[in-house]
């Protein structure tokens, strides 16, 4: 297969790697194992028999296979898109079809069908480029149900190991390693660990670990770029500007960034007016949404009247039902513009006796 891949590009390696090792095999009778027995022909499709408790047992199951079939099957298209040109990725469109082959199957009996990594890349690296390598597969997987599946049972498995080890190493690519590990240690640290877990235990949990790590290390960079800035407030200073608080959140509200992020507002307890730029935000989830109503209740507890400065209009309904706008003083302190805001701040500086 090394070989064929590097002077015979256009000849399929593998194929050849399997003739060479099965020939002298079955003429010298060596004791090895091999496929085994494969079916001569394809049931006849039917219905499978309806049981109302047998589909309520099978439902957690089904929705398992199912969910690990739609990873394999993405996975497999994704490595065949960075391994040739085969053009754009169409999830939807991998996911339906996979949905009615598994369908399909099931009507012959068969299990729910998936794209295979090992497959998808040894089909590639034979040359395939467009969807008729996939039919081509099928027709011949069929051919050799019906009329060659005593010649194929008596393949070594000793030879498919063969091929699939070439196929994976070929999978391998050491410049997108060095990719991954340059653009980052987080990048790196999901790589290494989702790899780790491949070869120890299991692909699909490997994807699960790795998904999962790259969620933490995406919420803890989407925190980082989350702040409460303070901002000196626009126009001329004025008497009692140092009783006006005017804070830029920018970034993003979120579980992971609320507490913090608040509590940089609620820690200046000198100000009269807390005026908060939201305008910034580009992501608010329930628990940031109560936060920022917990903290304009405690500040105007404390005496302080905070002023709400530009919501964006997707985000004006979750922080009317968490009760952030309800907890303002007034409706009135709800603005669209900074300067009528200021102006408003500065009012109430003026009537409390602190513009002197």
């Amino acid at each position: 297969m090394l070989a064929l891949g590097r002077w015979l590009p256009a000849v399929p390696g593998s194929f050849v790697a399997i003739l060479v090792v099965s020939v002298p095999v079955a003429l010298l009778d060596l004791p090895l194992d091999t496929i085994g027995e494969l079916p001569s022909s394809l049931p006849a499709p039917g219905l499978p028999s309806f049981d109302l408790g047998v589909l309520a047992s099978l439902v957690g199951p089904a929705f398992a296979v199912a969910a690990l079939a739609a990873i394999e099957s993405l996975l497999s298209a994704r490595v065949a898109a960075t391994l040739a040109n085969t053009g754009a990725l169409n999830a939807d469109r991998e996911l339906v079809g996979q949905g009615l082959a598994s369908i399909a199957a099931g009507l012959f009996g068969g299990m729910p069908a998936t794209g295979a990594i090992a497959r998808t890349a040894v089909n590639v690296r034979s040359g395939a480029r467009t969807r008729a390598a996939a039919i081509a597969h099928a027709l011949l997987l069929l051919l050799v149900v019906i009329a060659a599946a005593g010649i194929v049972s008596r393949i070594p498995l000793a030879a498919l190991a063969g091929v699939l080890m070439v196929t994976a190493a070929r999978m391998v690519s050491v410049s997108t390693f060095r990719r991954v590990a340059r653009s980052g240690r987080s990048s790196a640290a999901v790589f290494l660990v989702t790899a780790f877990v491949t070869v120890a235990f299991d692909l699909v949990i490997a994807v699960g670990i790795g998904i999962a790590a790259a969620a933490f290390f995406a919420l803890r960079a989407l925190s980082r770029m989350s702040g409460a800035h303070l901002e000196p407030l626009p126009g001329d200073p004025q008497p009692g500007d140092e009783r006006i608080a005017l804070f830029r959140v920018e970034g993003s509200l979120f579980f992971g960034a609320a507490e913090r992020l608040l509590d940089e507002v609620a820690a200046r307890d000198d100000v009269a007016v807390v005026i908060l730029r939201l305008s910034g935000l580009q992501l608010v989830d329930s628990t940031g949404a109560n936060a920022l109503g917990e903290m304009v209740t405690a500040l105007e507890r404390r005496g302080a009247t905070v002023l709400i400065k530009g919501v964006r209009p997707e985000h004006l309904p979750l922080l009317e039902r968490s009760g952030a706008i309800g907890a303002l003083r007034h409706p009135n302190h709800l603005f669209a513009e900074l300067e009528p805001a200021v102006e408003h701040a500065r009012s109430h500086v003026r009537r409390a006796g602190y513009a002197i």
